[in-house]
């Protein structure tokens, strides 16, 4: 069994096909799809999907992206919504959360700033939960684990890692696993794929970030959750090991590293 870590179900480049590609991983193999929310706006849809897929759950967070339209009353919302499903054993993590230094305009000074309160705020809602987050970390791999540092959430995933060896035995020393997803199978990736070969097993999780970072089987073509599979498999031949031994490693980090995502799995 697989599980697609960070998987944007909800995208609207699914239409209305969501729960049929939830299904049709499901057939792959995926026992479980995390969709994590990206603004207040979509936290009832996403809810909304993890109840309608027997093989997904959910995140709540405002993603770096969207902190430009983003207001501070928001994060008052964010608290009481997760206050709220903690009594939903569906949801499983705060994010996607985290620091987008790629994007030119959320590089000004006045974004920056923006983007690290809304972080702080949100790791310190994680933090008084005790749940894990789901970080993007473009980068500003460094930045993010300052903050994850100072407030201590529990644990989480740095998704779509590429940073150095030296940062990926930081963000582990600090209780996260590493999110490898599509990037890993295109050849020219040559920091990624030394990355997944050689950092320990149990520090990686597989993702999709559906509908985004396809694999080289469908690039330039729309991801979904199903590809986690092909995903962990070229995960596993990068690694010299065994498919199955793979599946189960990575299926044991996630679960490890978000205790209610187990329970809803042991349920």
């Amino acid at each position: 069994m697989w599980i697609d870590t960070h998987c944007h179900l909800d995208a609207h480049e699914f239409g209305d096909q969501a729960l049929a590609l939830a299904a049709r991983a499901q057939e792959r193999g995926v026992g479980m799809v995390v969709i994590p929310a990206v603004d207040r706006a979509n936290f009832p849809v996403v809810r909304g999907l993890a109840h309608q897929a027997p093989n997904a759950s959910y995140a709540l967070g405002i993603h770096p992206i969207y902190v430009p339209h983003a207001v501070e009353d928001d994060l008052a919302y964010m608290r009481e919504a997760v206050a709220q499903a903690m009594d939903d054993p569906r949801f499983v993590a705060v994010g996607e959360i985290g620091l987008d230094f790629f994007i030119p305009m959320l590089c000004e000074p006045e974004m920056r700033e923006k983007q690290v309160f809304f972080l702080r705020e949100q790791l310190k809602i994680a933090r008084d939960f005790e749940l894990p987050v789901l970080c993007h970390v473009r980068k500003s791999q460094d930045q993010v684990l300052k903050h994850v540092r100072q407030l201590g959430p529990a644990g989480g995933i740095a998704h779509a890692f590429n940073g150095s060896f030296q940062q990926a035995r930081a963000y582990i020393d600090a209780g996260f696993k590493l999110g490898f997803g599509g990037n890993l199978t295109f050849t020219r990736a040559l920091q990624i794929r030394r990355l997944a070969a050689e950092l320990p097993l149990s520090s990686i999780v597989v993702e999709t970030d559906a509908p985004d970072i396809a694999p080289s089987w469908v690039h330039p073509g729309v991801n979904t959750p199903a590809e986690v599979a092909g995903i962990g498999e070229a995960l596993a031949t990068l690694r010299g090991e065994d498919p199955a031994g793979v599946a189960t490693a990575t299926t044991r980090n996630a679960l490890d590293v978000m205790p209610r995502l187990r329970a809803l799995m042991a349920a």
